[in-house]
């Protein structure tokens, strides 16, 4: 680059005026060149054609980008074919279809007669596909259930539900194609936007689609109202007195320890448990009789205890 500017800086005036003629006369022979090439006429090059697939939009809606362009060979002018390559001025060619929900598909043998006549001047020479594909669905209003989105830490440790969730309305009328439809499952999930709830619930929340679906579906409704009530499982303990039954007089325990009872209570359901005497029981019956120990079980067990637990849970036995 040193080396040709160092020519130029010692080039005369002269030289330099000569050189820009020369160039000039270049361009100009080139240009000629190539306006009389593109007048000249049989021409034959591939382009890319716009088109517009047309249908009835309340009655259906594509699920897909539909396809604006088909690759065709063409004959003509040098203009005209540079015109379409570079796409200037062009008017799609429409392609009407009346039912597309139950093909996905057109043969381009079908519109060739209608393309051909598209694009005169120039001459169709053939398709290069065979088949344009889409995927358009038909339109329809389905009526699917509100349904809580329980996936997450809803309520805090320990706490229920006490009783149904209320939901007003508990169903929706949604609107769109039935591919997107069936994504849901028959069911919009609400989530409440609070984690590890601890108190009674009620809230009006809006109802959102899923990303995937939201440009397709429309809702008759933009919120739910959401009610419920919850409890709490407090964590207890008793001593429990152990009750031997069925034991031989030759038989007896190793020892005789104070039973730990533990267990979840409904919180609303305390008091009720000074209605019951609770008791270790150890029946001979159920003893183990390969390792000599025997199980040690609670009694009463009413419904409302859970995860009910025993320390010890499991005596040796002593024979005499």
């Amino acid at each position: 680059m040193a080396k040709i500017k160092k020519r130029f800086t010692n080039l005369s005036p002269q030289k330099i005026a000569n050189l820009k003629v020369a160039a000039l006369c270049f361009f100009a022979a080139a240009t000629f060149w190539v306006l009389n090439a593109l007048n000249k006429d049989n021409y034959t090059t591939v382009v890319d054609y716009p088109i517009e697939i047309v249908f009835d939009p309340e009655e259906f809606m594509p699920v897909e980008k539909l396809p604006n362009r088909i690759k065709v060979e063409v004959n003509g002018n040098g203009w005209d074919l540079l015109r379409k390559y570079f796409k200037v001025n062009e008017s799609p060619f429409t392609i009407e279809i009346n039912n597309p929900s139950t093909k996905n598909y057109i043969l381009t043998s079908e519109i060739r007669r209608g393309l051909a006549e598209s694009i005169s001047p120039t001459n169709l020479v053939s398709m290069v596909s065979d088949t344009i594909t889409f995927n358009i669905d038909k339109v329809v209003t389905r009526k699917i259930r509100i349904q809580l989105d329980t996936a997450t830490n809803t309520l805090a440790r320990n706490y229920r539900f006490a009783g149904d969730i209320e939901m007003d309305p508990n169903m929706v009328n949604i609107k769109g194609p039935t591919s997107i439809l069936q994504k849901l499952d028959g069911a919009i999930l609400v989530k409440l936007g609070d984690d590890r709830i601890n108190k009674n619930f009620n809230k009006i929340l809006p109802l959102q689609l899923p990303d995937d679906t939201k440009d397709f579906l429309t809702l008759d409704e933009e919120s739910v109202h959401v009610k419920f009530d919850v409890y709490q499982m407090l964590e207890g303990n008793k001593r429990l007195k152990i009750k031997k039954l069925n034991f031989p007089n030759s038989v007896s325990l190793e020892e005789e320890p104070t039973v730990i009872m533990r267990y979840m209570i409904d919180e609303r359901r305390v008091q009720e448990l000074n209605n019951f005497d609770f008791e270790a029981v150890v029946n001979y019956y159920n003893r183990n009789r390969d390792d000599s120990t025997v199980t040690v079980q609670a009694n009463p067990r009413p419904p409302f205890l859970e995860n009910i637990q025993l320390e010890p849970s499991i005596l040796k036995l002593r024979y005499e």
